[in-house]
C-alpha cells in the first residue's frame, strides 16, 4: 500500500496543521496558515488535517495562494485507543506540528509541536496533571499581546506571532474615499460576536441625529456559515427601510479589498456591553480587521477593550469608544476637521507598516524556529 505522507521525491522538510475550526476561514484561520504559508516560502511542504480539500477556499477567502497544499484524513476526530496510535505514527513523520487548541491535548511525536492559541478562554487551557504530561515538548504561540496576557495569569508561557496585513492594502491608502462606513467580521451571534445588530442601530441613530450623515451608507461585510443564517435574517430584519445598510456574506478577498478602498470610516463593536475581566473570550483579541482598515485610510473606530485598546492610541492613530453616543460624538467632531483626518490616517498607516508588515511578521516566525 502506498504511503499517503510520500511523494515521488520524498520531501526534506514537512510541516502540517490541524486546526478544528478550519472551515470558519476567518482572520485567526488567516493567521495560522499565513505561518504554514512562510514555511513553505522556506522549503518546507505543508499538510493539513482535513477531510476536504479547501484550496480553492483559502485562496479566494484568504488571498493565501500554496504552491503545494496537501489535506490528509483527519485523524484527530476519533476518541480511542486505536487513534491514539494511529496519531502519534502519523505525527512522526513532521518536522514541525501545529494545532489550533479546542481544549483537547494529545501526545506528538513530531520534533517541533507549537499549540496556537487564539481565544484568551480559560477553559481552553484546563492544564492538569495528565494535560502538562502530554504537553511537555510543546510550546504555546498567542496571536495577541492582549491574549499572551490572559494565558501568563493563568500560568501559561507562550511566544507571540502576531499576523501581518496584506501589502496590497497599504497601496490603498491615498485613494479618494468615499461617503460609507465599513465594518468586517464574521456574521455570529456568540463567543466574540463583531455585535453587527447595535453597529445598525447606531449608524440609524447617527443619521437621526445629524443630517451631515444622511448620505452615508453603512456595509457589513463577513463571513456566513450555514448555522448562523438565523441571526444574518435578523439582522436584515432589523436593516429593512433602510438601504443604505448594506449586508455582504462571504465576499472574495478582492471585493474585501475594494470596500477597505472606498470606506472612509470603519467601525468595530467586538465586545461591547461584555465585562472584560470576566467574559475576556467575549472581547476582540487582536483585531485584524482594524489594523486592515488602518493600513487602506480608514478612520478607524473600536469599541475600548481587548486587543484594539493596546493597538489604538484614541486620537491619534484611531478612536477608542465605551458608548454609542461617545462614537456619534467623536464621528461629528472629525467628521469637518479634514486636518486632523490626514494626521491620523498617515499615524495609522505609519504604526500598521511597522509593526504589522509581512517582512516583521516572517522575522517573527523565523525566531520561533530558531529558538
Amino acid at each position: 500500500m502506498k504511503n499517503i505522507y510520500q511523494t515521488k521525491k520524498q520531501p526534506i522538510k514537512k510541516v502540517a496543521l490541524y486546526n478544528p475550526y478550519l472551515d470558519v476561514l476567518g482572520g485567526g484561520e488567516k493567521h495560522i496558515l499565513s505561518i504554514i504559508k512562510v514555511f513553505e516560502d522556506w522549503g518546507f511542504t505543508p499538510y493539513i488535517f482535513w477531510d476536504k480539500n479547501l484550496k480553492k477556499e483559502i485562496e479566494n477567502r484568504l488571498g493565501l495562494n500554496f504552491k503545494n497544499l496537501f489535506f490528509l484524513p483527519n485523524v484527530f476526530k476519533k476518541k480511542s485507543k486505536l487513534s491514539i496510535f494511529k496519531v502519534l505514527s502519523t505525527l512522526k513523520n513532521f518536522d514541525y506540528f501545529f494545532y489550533v487548541t479546542n481544549g483537547s491535548y494529545f501526545l506528538s511525536l513530531a520534533k517541533k509541536n507549537f499549540v496556537f492559541a487564539m481565544v484568551p478562554d480559560k477553559n481552553l487551557y484546563q492544564l492538569n496533571l495528565i494535560n502538562r504530561l502530554k504537553l511537555l515538548n510543546w510550546q504555546f504561540i498567542t496571536n495577541s499581546f492582549f491574549t499572551h496576557q490572559w494565558l501568563k495569569k493563568w500560568g501559561i508561557n507562550s511566544c507571540v506571532i502576531t499576523p501581518y496585513i496584506d501589502e496590497r492594502l497599504f497601496k490603498l491608502n491615498s485613494q479618494k474615499k468615499e461617503k460609507i462606513i465599513l465594518s468586517v467580521g464574521r456574521f455570529f451571534s456568540h463567543l466574540h460576536s463583531k455585535k453587527q445588530d447595535i453597529i445598525i442601530k447606531t449608524f440609524k441613530k447617527i443619521k437621526q441625529k445629524n443630517s451631515a450623515f444622511k448620505n452615508f451608507k453603512l456595509i457589513l461585510a463577513g463571513g456566513l456559515k450555514e448555522e448562523d443564517k438565523d441571526y444574518f435574517s435578523y439582522l436584515q430584519k432589523i436593516a429593512t427601510g433602510d438601504q443604505s445598510i448594506i449586508l455582504r456574506s462571504n465576499i472574495s478577498q478582492n471585493e474585501l479589498h475594494s470596500l477597505y478602498q472606498k470606506a472612509a470610516f470603519f467601525w468595530h463593536f467586538t465586545g461591547y456591553g461584555i465585562d472584560k475581566n470576566k467574559y475576556p473570550q467575549k472581547v476582540e483579541h487582536l483585531g485584524i480587521t482594524p489594523l486592515e482598515a488602518m493600513a487602506a485610510g480608514c478612520l478607524t473606530f473600536c469599541y475600548n477593550a481587548g486587543g484594539p485598546k493596546i493597538l489604538i492610541k484614541d486620537k491619534e492613530n484611531g478612536f477608542l469608544f465605551n458608548s454609542q453616543e461617545e462614537l456619534i460624538k467623536k464621528m461629528e467632531n472629525i467628521l469637518s476637521n479634514k486636518k486632523k483626518q490626514v494626521e491620523i490616517r498617515k499615524n495609522a498607516y505609519n504604526f500598521v507598516f511597522k509593526n504589522f508588515s509581512y517582512k516583521v511578521f516572517k522575522e517573527r516566525v523565523k525566531k520561533l524556529i530558531d529558538s
